[in-house]
């Protein structure tokens, strides 16, 4: 078995205890998906993070409709099951939002961000393997975070309260730095600037270290909604990270 991967299987099990530890206000729900999904995401990251690469990609948290349901970073259903071509046991949360039950692989609904980013890979790179022998992808931040609610309105972790916001990011700050230290990568690229902040905050930019953004897929931002493959490739050999 790869040696990478296994180190970061073990520090990911000590991640996800971490933030398991943490107490949130009583005004929100939480998943922790490196629980209730662990099975899908320990072979994401056998498979998939387990040695050094040229780029990271770091995405936020998980979305509700993909990392939320399989446990795969940008978890859209259809590319975890035919790009990633990942399958498996997902469980269910302590307490499940009426507006956001946990399907798994049963899940429906496509995860916009997650289906634009692998299309992205599979148009470069045409199958995984080849992806991911060059780049990692991983989130900073591996919480659910949603309103009471009715609609259990998705939260970013930015709008935590604020002990619990730098008691959260303090955690993966660690782990971040632990993982970039076993994949050893040149290039940073956050999806989206919360993503490039976290980045620029631990892995400065220097010589021979890029750090930068790809515009976000998400389709609440404006930008993404036309051409966003065509930007991000323009953006990505522009930087030099990809030729």
């Amino acid at each position: 078995m790869n040696d990478i991967g296994n180190k970061v299987v073990e520090r990911t099990l000590q991640f996800r205890s971490q933030v398991e530890s943490l107490r949130f206000s009583t005004d929100f729900v939480v998943y922790n998906p490196l629980i209730y999904a662990w099975d899908l995401h320990k072979q994401y990251l056998l498979q998939y993070v387990n040695r050094q690469v040229d780029t990271i990609f770091l995405g936020m948290n998980p979305g509700p409709f993909g990392m939320a349901q399989n446990g795969v970073p940008f978890g859209e259903i259809n590319a975890v099951k035919n790009f990633l071509q990942l399958d498996g046991h997902v469980g269910k949360p302590p307490f499940e939002h009426p507006a956001r039950p946990i399907l798994g692989m049963d899940v429906k609904r496509s995860e916009v961000s997650g289906k634009r980013l692998w299309a992205l890979f599979s148009d470069r790179f045409g199958n995984a393997q080849f992806c991911f022998a060059s780049l990692a992808v991983i989130n900073y931040c591996p919480l659910v975070f949603m309103d009471r609610g009715p609609t259990g309105k998705n939260i970013t972790p930015d709008k935590l309260p604020k002990t619990e916001r730098i008691a959260l990011e303090t955690i993966c700050d660690s782990y971040l730095v632990d993982v970039v230290s076993l994949i050893q990568p040149t290039n940073f690229i956050g999806v989206g600037k919360y993503a490039e902040k976290k980045l620029g905050k631990l892995f400065p930019p220097q010589k021979g270290r890029i750090v930068d953004s790809i515009l976000h897929p998400s389709p609440g931002n404006p930008q993404a909604n036309k051409g966003w493959n065509e930007k991000v490739t323009d953006k990505l050999v522009s930087l030099g990270v990809w030729h």
